[in-house]
Formats: C-alpha cells, sequence, structure tokens
C-alpha cells in the first residue's frame, strides 16, 4: 500500500494498492506491443501526437498543479509553472525531433555510410519526488517521439501525479501501453529490470539510490542514466553585480523548499563583499513567506515529508555546534521549515561536506577567485554550479575550472530542453534533453554500404 499525505497538514490524501506480478507482467508485456506497433507509426503521426499531451497540460494545468501541490508540499505558483515547462517542452521536441533523429552521414571508403539513431524498446524511469511531472516528462518527451516506451516507478509519496501523467498520455491518442506507472516498491524493481524487454534504466534520485539501480542494471548489462544528489557552488566574486546575485541565490536555494539537485547549496563568497552579501539576502530572506502552499501570497511551502524536515535539522545543529553562525531561521514545525541562513561556513563543517535537501543557506567565505574555485570543486557532487562576475572574459576561463555537468554564468543553474543535463562525480552520468539526451536509449547504428 502506499499512502499519500498532503505535507502541510498532515493529512492522507489517497492510499494506492501495489502492482501484483500478474499486473506487472501485463504492463510489460503491454509496453513492448506498443514499441512494436511505434516502430510502424510514422514520426509525424508520433509528434500530433504529442502536441496533443502538451494541449492537455495547458488546458488541465490547474488540476495537474493542485495533485502536484497537494501530494509534495510545493506552491501552486511552483506547480504551475512545473506543468507548464512540461507543455513547452513537448511542443519544442515535436517541432525539433526530426532533426535530432535524422541519420547522420559519415565519410569513408564506402559508397555510402552513415549512423541511424533507433528505438530499443522499454526504459524503466525511476523518478523522485520533488518535481513529480517535471523529472518524469524530460524523460518521456523524448523517448516516446524516438520511438521508445516507458514504465515508470514513481517514488510512492507522488503516485497520484504517476497515474495522472499516464493517464494523459492514454487520452492523447498514442497506442495502449507507450506510457504506464508502475505502483512497486523499490526493492522489487530487479525482476523488471533483468526483463528483456526493458532496454535500459533512467533514474533521478540520491546518489545511494543510483548506485544500488546501476548495479542492478550492470548485472543484467542495461543502460543506465543516472542524475544524482548535488551540493552545487554558488560562486560570487567581488566585481559581480551584488543585488542581482543575492536575489537570484536566494531564489536558487529556496525554489522548491530547497529541494532540489540544482539549488544553491554552497554560497561561495568572496571575503571582500561577505559583509554586504549577507546583509543583502538577509533582508531578501527575512521578506520570504513560507506556509500554506495554496495561497497566493506564500512564497515557499512545506518540506515534503517530516523524516526530511527532521535530517535537515540534524544537519543544520550538527554544522552549528562546528562553529557556523546561525542568522536566520533554524525553526521547523513538522514539514514547515522556516528560511535559514548560515554564515561562517568551512570545508569542515556537515553542511559543506553533505548535501542539504531543504531551505538552508549557507555562506561560505573565499580569500579570492582561486580559493573560490578550489572550495567549490572541493566536493564529491558535480551537478550544476553558478558564477557571478561581470568580467565575462575571465568567467569563461574560470568555468572550465569547475567540476560540474552545468555552468551558469550570472544565471540561476536549471535545465532547458534546448541543452543537456547532467552530472560528474558522485551526480551521475548520461545526459537528459537537447539532442545528447535523446540518444542516450537508442541504438545508435553504423551503416555501411560497399557498391
Amino acid at each position: 500500500m502506499f499512502t499519500s499525505i498532503n505535507p502541510f497538514t498532515q493529512e492522507t490524501i489517497a492510499v494506492y494498492t501495489a502492482h501484483t506480478q500478474a499486473e506487472i507482467e501485463n504492463k510489460l508485456a503491454l509496453g513492448h506491443q506498443a514499441y512494436r506497433e511505434l516502430l510502424q507509426v510514422p514520426l509525424e503521426q508520433r509528434r500530433q501526437w504529442m502536441m496533443e499531451v502538451a494541449a492537455s497540460l495547458k488546458n488541465d494545468v490547474d488540476m495537474h498543479a493542485a495533485l502536484i501541490t497537494q501530494e509534495m508540499g510545493k506552491t501552486l505558483k511552483e506547480a504551475r509553472a512545473e506543468v507548464l515547462k512540461c507543455a513547452t517542452t513537448a511542443e519544442y521536441y515535436a517541432e525539433n525531433i526530426a532533426g535530432m533523429l535524422a541519420p547522420r552521414p559519415i565519410h569513408s571508403d564506402a559508397y555510402k555510410s552513415y549512423v541511424s539513431y533507433e528505438p530499443k524498446g522499454i526504459v524503466l524511469a525511476i523518478m523522485p519526488w520533488n518535481f513529480p511531472y517535471w523529472q518524469v516528462f524530460r524523460f518521456a518527451i523524448p523517448n516516446i517521439l524516438a520511438g521508445n516506451t516507458g514504465l515508470l516507478k514513481h517514488a510512492s509519496n507522488v503516485s497520484g501525479c504517476a497515474l495522472a501523467i499516464e493517464k494523459l498520455f492514454t487520452t492523447s491518442n498514442f497506442p495502449q501501453g507507450t506510457f504506464q506507472s508502475l505502483l512497486v516498491a523499490s526493492k522489487d524493481l530487479e525482476p523488471i529490470i533483468a526483463d528483456p524487454r526493458v532496454q535500459g534504466v533512467t533514474l533521478t534520485g540520491s546518489t545511494p539510490a543510483g548506485k544500488s539501480v546501476a548495479a542492478l542494471a550492470g548485472k543484467y548489462i542495461k543502460k543506465t542514466v543516472l542524475e544524482l544528489g548535488g551540493s552545487d557552488p554558488f560562486i560570487v566574486l567581488k566585481d559581480a553585480d551584488l543585488e542581482a546575485a543575492a536575489k537570484t541565490a536566494v531564489q536558487g536555494r529556496m525554489q522548491n523548499a530547497g529541494q532540489s539537485c540544482i539549488a544553491a547549496k554552497r554560497w561561495i563568497v568572496e571575503e571582500e563583499i561577505v559583509p554586504t552579501f549577507t546583509a543583502e539576502v538577509k533582508r531578501i530572506l527575512q521578506d520570504l513567506h513560507q506556509g500554506d502552499p495554496t495561497l497566493d501570497t506564500t512564497q515557499m511551502g512545506p518540506m515534503a515529508r517530516p523524516d526530511l524536515a527532521e535530517e535537515l535539522n540534524k544537519q543544520l545543529q550538527e554544522s552549528i555546534r562546528q562553529g557556523a553562525q546561525l542568522e536566520l531561521g533554524g525553526t521547523h514545525e513538522g514539514c514547515n521549515f522556516a528560511p535559514t541562513l548560515l554564515t561562517g561556513v568551512t570545508n569542515n563543517m556537515t553542511v559543506f561536506k553533505e548535501e542539504t535537501f531543504g531551505p538552508v543557506a549557507v555562506i561560505i567565505p573565499a580569500a579570492n577567485e582561486a580559493e573560490a574555485i578550489t572550495l567549490a570543486n572541493e566536493t564529491d557532487f558535480g551537478l550544476g554550479a553558478a558564477l557571478w562576475t561581470s568580467d565575462l572574459d575571465k568567467a569563461a576561463h574560470l568555468a572550465n575550472q569547475i567540476e560540474s555537468g552545468n555552468v551558469f554564468i550570472n544565471a540561476m543553474v536549471r535545465s532547458d530542453a534546448r541543452l543537456p543535463f547532467g552530472g560528474v562525480k558522485q551526480s551521475g552520468y548520461g545526459r537528459e534533453l537537447s539532442l545528447e539526451g535523446t540518444h542516450e536509449f537508442l541504438n545508435v547504428k553504423t551503416v555501411y554500404i560497399q557498391q
């Protein structure tokens, strides 16, 4: 049984029954059958069906947003933006997928040689609760347009979102079984990963979860893409626009109550500007209203589960004992965690060494830009990084020194359908989105023709 609980009120929304082995087998059979059917469907038809998905998302945005807010707690404004981002991404891919899938001619000694990009079958997606629509759609859209089919094992606390997404595809004229949700526990995934009809596994989640799934997939020689944890640096140099940097730092840290792999988790600031930067972000944080996510006046909702809030508080208290100064916040009740600011953070403290998944911002002083880059790279993670400076030539040079899958200059780190997204080190491997992400679960086939 999977229980969906409203994080703000702690009221039970719904209880879902896990799928039986027979139901799982039926879904695997349907997914494989849909893959065989999609092989015969022209790309233009798949594009039209995907545009129907986009239209449905837009038409029912309020319904989908309300479901997201009820199940995992983000504000309705954020939830609406998430749903609409899925719709615009579906439109983007529908418009551009033909070029991404076009055979690539290669000059060789053959009469003709080229690379073709062909679907392989079912892709299993294991997805988290923090962006319950976006994480799913950024995998599903390019794969389904390319001719693969999808099976989703969503986080158990957003089972309602999983079933709503499944319904979107079944009501948009795609063949039955093109996209299906599995209500199963993580411990029951091995037989599904082992099934020969499943051709790959993509996971967005924690690093421990990624290690477990990668080991299982490797056991059965299945391709994987892993987008895992992050402890993203937000570097502010002394020549930066401090007002813009402070505003974006708070947005990048507190969006979705800080529950994002690419949140700005470590604010690394040159010492000379630490007092000014601290005063500015503190002013912004003091005006940030946390509370009922269904109200328009609320700027930050609750965390998704009480245990996550307790874990964050443990990291916070450990860091204070280690010498960090509490400037603001530091309190929580249930899932409602106040926006919190720590200063004087050093590289031996818990909030520096571990990923903090919630609304705790930390300021780490750096003597100069060289030390700032060193501190940024002093982590097991490498998902995203932001760098703020008015010298764009210097920014390009420093960006090459940052160990991360994404570097954003004078902007907040985010995923964008036009750009590949993914990490290095313990933040995972492989890419989602853009051309690179579209090809991850395709057969990149060499065709060589001798006259």
